[in-house]
């Protein structure tokens, strides 16, 4: 039976409360743990975010997810963007300061898993998507997090921004982008981009992903039509002893929707799933 510990209230260290859910099957085994760090336009609960964190809970992991405190859910609404104002001010300083929070709380008294249950010196970082660049940026600066894992990652911030499209938003302060799945148009603020141009040594993915010394596991989809496949390549070329899975025909969210239809992971999201728990008991 798995136990579930949904929606705990974390602080940031920037003005809002964000949510945090824990995944684990109790046997008084010691359990490593994993953080998932979810992407742009995506939160804790997205597609098939939860089952997947029953999948791992079920092969003995202690599974951690949690909305980025800017991600434009409320602690009221985990699942709606119900705060575009917040969604704006985001930046990718602000997501790595708040998964440095979740490893922090993962290692106080205030975790809720038994010490009996967990094996906090075994931590192991996986991001999709935008999480998978600030988990390669976490793990790069922190050395508690022990491998990584990316899924469908970006391999660079700010590798497809145009200096016109540039100038314009830093004239206008704001851009908008839809959410095809809501219809919602989301801000992004200029704050964004002058976060990671004054910030750009820490937030460089490709010298991160070539200064990795942990073992690091890159899986992306041939078909992904969101974050290209050539991302996952060049990180491989930048980091020859990482191990890469490209899967054919495979899209950016193998094959999950939100909202998530039955009640069993998609075949190509229990592949990625599997390949995982394959690579991180391999190497614990």
């Amino acid at each position: 039976m798995i136990t579930e510990w949904r929606n705990v209230v974390l602080q940031s260290k920037h003005q809002r409360q964000f949510l945090a859910d824990v995944y684990f099957q109790p046997n008084q085994q010691k359990k490593s743990v994993i953080v998932f760090a979810h992407g742009f336009k995506g939160f804790k609960d997205w597609g098939a975010f939860n089952l997947a964190a029953q999948h791992f809970a079920a092969h003995n992991f202690v599974f951690v997810k949690f909305n980025f405190s800017h991600n434009g859910t409320t602690l009221a609404k985990p699942t709606d963007f119900a705060d575009l104002d917040a969604f704006g001010n985001n930046n990718f300083s602000i997501e790595l300061d708040d998964l440095g929070v979740v490893l922090d709380w993962i290692n106080s008294a205030d975790f809720p898993v038994d010490d009996a249950e967990v094996n906090k010196e075994n931590l192991n970082l996986i991001g999709h998507s935008r999480g998978g660049g600030i988990a390669i940026l976490k793990a790069k600066e922190d050395s508690r997090v022990k491998q990584l894992v990316t899924w469908a990652s970006v391999n660079e911030f700010g590798k497809f921004w145009k200096q016109d499209e540039m100038e314009q938003i830093k004239k206008d302060g704001v851009i908008y982008t839809l959410n095809a799945r809501t219809q919602q148009q989301m801000p992004v603020r200029w704050q964004m981009y002058e976060d990671y141009f004054n910030h750009q040594e820490r937030l460089y993915i490709p010298d991160a992903v070539k200064n990795l010394t942990i073992p690091f596991f890159i899986v992306h989809g041939i078909g992904d039509e969101t974050v290209p496949f050539s991302a996952a390549v060049e990180m491989h070329q930048w980091n020859p002893k990482a191990e890469l899975l490209l899967l054919e025909k495979c899209n950016h969210t193998f094959g999950a929707k939100h909202p998530m239809e039955g009640a069993e992971l998609p075949e190509d999201f229990l592949d990625v799933c599997e390949a995982t728990i394959e690579f991180l008991k391999a190497k614990k």
